[in-house]
């Protein structure tokens, strides 16, 4: 049966583009190679945490949706968006496996006049140097004369309801003006504002800049917690004081890391990135170290703080709380909480955490216990470590309750607790 869309990869990106995609009226397919996500929508369930709610998925299906393993359904559509997940490898460089396998399957089916479109985040050059041969030669079709193509990087926050696609401005750079007015016809038929790159590369380079710019300010501020507190001088306050300047400043705050989907890339060491060697981004390289080393930093503050109170790591009960990336959401992606609870078993703590928008919690492949009672487990055990500050969690209280109390987000009031 023809539709309108197909959206290839069924995650973070592509779930929120097809349920707004749905609701504008698109007759809309979702297409992912693996069955999980099929058999979780097909059941009325989000198979990615977070990003739709159960009644989201039934609206979903109930408003045509369909979402299917039969790679044939991609030669039936006018329009497709690639959403296919690109994680840094071992190597910290952009793994493009999944989405060149998503480029061989829609190029086995493209059919003239169609428009493809990428929103997976990408070095730049990878739309037309990776994807671009991908396609022609699948296909036997010339892009920007016999398809259109365009990048147009993913901008959504997960969790967050005020900032959703349709009031987000999508910034759209084609292969050809054909191509860009053609991906600006359908984005717009989705939100409110439409930025036209001059080309993907500067599309691609825009999601780069964006997310480099979001961990190198979290590395700054990161070191200068680091640093203050060796100081005897309160961060918190200090950032409290500079957000007042009405200019020149955006507040970040410090944190035992920072996880989330977008990850900090150097277009210097990608394959399809276009660039002389020799030339990193080498504040972003020095942003990841700094931010890679706050796990280790909280490590260290439990330490010392257990030890200031007589009590060793090895055999401390330690309950962590709020375990996902950012505050409430369930999604876990790139959180610090389980390196945290990882390097603590291997010194001998005894772990439990509280999260209340995730029942279920595994380090190393193994369940840790869940406390029931937060307040019952905090005054239980030795050290309670805030990790994310779900607004559920009633501070004030835990601070009362909790044995020794570290908030690494700077959530509680202050002298509540002791603060990175």
């Amino acid at each position: 049966m023809p539709a309108d869309l197909a959206v290839i990869g069924l995650g973070h990106l592509g779930l929120p583009l097809a349920q707004a995609a749905v609701t504008a009226g698109i007759d809309t397919v979702g297409y992912d190679p693996d069955p999980r996500p099929y058999a979780e929508l097909r059941a009325g369930r989000s198979p990615v945490e977070g990003a739709l709610t159960a009644s989201e998925v039934r609206r979903m299906l109930s408003g045509g949706f369909r979402p299917t393993t039969d790679a044939a359904e991609l030669g039936r559509v006018r329009t497709a968006v690639i959403c296919s997940p690109t994680p840094l490898g071992p190597d910290r460089a952009v793994d493009l496996t999944a989405l060149g396998d998503a480029a061989r399957a829609l190029a086995s089916r493209l059919r003239p006049h169609t428009t493809v479109l990428l929103e997976s985040a990408v070095p730049p050059g990878t739309t037309e140097t990776f994807l671009r041969p991908l396609l022609e030669e699948g296909s036997g079709l010339v892009a920007g004369r016999d398809f259109h193509l365009a990048c147009s990087p993913g901008r959504l926050d997960p969790g967050n309801r005020t900032r959703t696609l349709a009031n987000t401005p999508k910034v759209i750079g084609g292969l050809t003006p054909a191509c860009t007015e053609s991906a600006a016809a359908f984005y717009g038929r989705l939100t409110d504002k439409v930025v036209r790159a001059r080309g993907p590369r500067e599309a691609e380079m825009t999601k780069v800049l964006e997310t480099n710019f979001r961990h190198v300010n979290i590395a700054l501020v990161n070191e200068m917690a680091v640093l203050c507190h060796d100081l005897g001088v309160d961060f918190w306050d200090v950032i409290r004081c500079a957000e007042t300047k009405p200019f020149g400043f955006q507040p970040f705050r410090p944190g035992p890391g920072v996880g989330g989907h977008g990850v900090p890339v150097d277009p210097g060491g990608a394959p399809h990135g276009g660039r002389t060697s020799g030339s990193p981004l080498r504040m972003v390289s020095l942003a990841q170290e700094i931010n890679d080393r706050m796990p280790r930093y909280v490590i260290q503050r439990c330490a010392t703080l257990l030890n200031e109170h007589g009590k060793s790591v090895r055999g401390a009960r330690i309950l962590l709380l709020g375990v996902t990336y950012k505050p409430d959401t369930a999604d876990q992606e790139a959180a610090p909480a389980r390196e945290i609870a990882t390097r603590l078993m291997d010194m001998g703590a005894q772990i439990g955490f509280h999260d209340p928008h995730v029942l279920d919690w595994r380090v190393r492949e193994r369940p840790v216990p869940r406390a029931d009672s937060l307040y019952e487990a905090a005054a239980a055990a030795d050290l309670t470590v805030l990790l994310q500050q779900h607004r559920t969690y009633d501070l004030q209280g835990l601070a009362v309750k909790a044995q020794l109390l570290l908030d690494t987000r700077g959530a509680t009031p202050a002298g509540a607790a002791h603060r990175l």
